[in-house]
Order: structure tokens, then sequence, then C-alpha cells
């Protein structure tokens, strides 16, 4: 039995591995980086049809998360800073997925303007382990786009 193509062309090695994934915060690398995710999500509301219940896209929430190993403060006080004079501080997240393996050497790239956290980690440990920061972050889903994508 002949393997069809896409089995020899779409192995193992090609599924993405997130090791050589990058992000950018304000044009700086994250060293850093434990992990990145940004998501978009469709707010609905109910639309009643006969005595089915369907639903209506009425907006778009942009979220997500990244994490970093922490080896540096990363202008958390100035964020903080701001924060505390009423100041809503807005960043640019560039991230990259990026796998050697990738069918035909393809990458993807997003980017993410009008970040605004919604926490800042200021401090946490634990004793005989490497600190790690979270930073929960929102955004305009409208200001968010793909530079590179996979096809």
């Amino acid at each position: 039995m002949t393997r069809a193509a896409e089995d020899v062309k779409y192995r193992g090695r090609r599924r993405w591995n997130g090791s050589h994934g990058k992000v950018w915060w304000d044009g700086e690398l994250l060293f850093e980086i434990e992990s990145f995710e940004c998501k978009v999500t469709a707010d609905r509301e109910d639309v009643l049809i006969g005595n089915s219940k369907d639903s209506k896209i009425v907006s778009l929430t942009g979220s997500g998360t990244l994490t970093i190993k922490s080896v540096i403060n990363r202008n958390i006080n100035a964020y903080l800073e701001e924060w505390k004079n009423g100041h809503d501080p807005r960043a640019t997240l560039v991230g990259l997925l990026d796998d050697p393996d990738a069918v035909d050497g393809q990458k993807e790239r997003v980017s993410i303007d009008n970040v605004f956290f919604n926490e800042l980690a200021l401090m946490n440990f634990k004793k005989g382990e490497v600190v790690e920061k979270e930073f929960p972050f929102g955004f305009t889903p409208e200001d968010a786009k793909f530079i590179e994508t996979v096809e």
C-alpha cells in the first residue's frame, strides 16, 4: 500500500515545536521567554429563532499571556509608576513561531499593537526554583495582524 503524499510531507518532525519561538516587547527581544499565547474571542449574544437558540457576534476581545524566566526587571517599575500616575501605557508585541523542521522553512509571525497589561508581577519566588513571571494582557483585535503565515 502506498502512503499518501501528505503522510510523507507532514511526518512527525514537521509538527511545530515552540523551542525556537520568540517574542519582542516594543521592539526588544525577550530572550528569557518561556511561553506566549494570544487569542481573539468572539463575544456573542443569544438570538432566538423559533424555539432554537442561535447567536450573533457583537464584539471581539483580544487576550493573552506571556511568561518569562525572570532575569531583568523588563520595565515593570515604569509600568507601575505610569499606573500610579493614572496613565494606561500601551505596548506592541510581536510573536514568531519558527521551527527549523517546518515544511519549506515556513514561519508564522503575528504583530499585536495597543497591548495593555492587566497585572504586573512585582515579585514572586520559590526556594530552589527559577523565578517565572506571568503577564496577562489584552489588546484590540483590530490592532492584531499576521505578518507571516504558514500556507
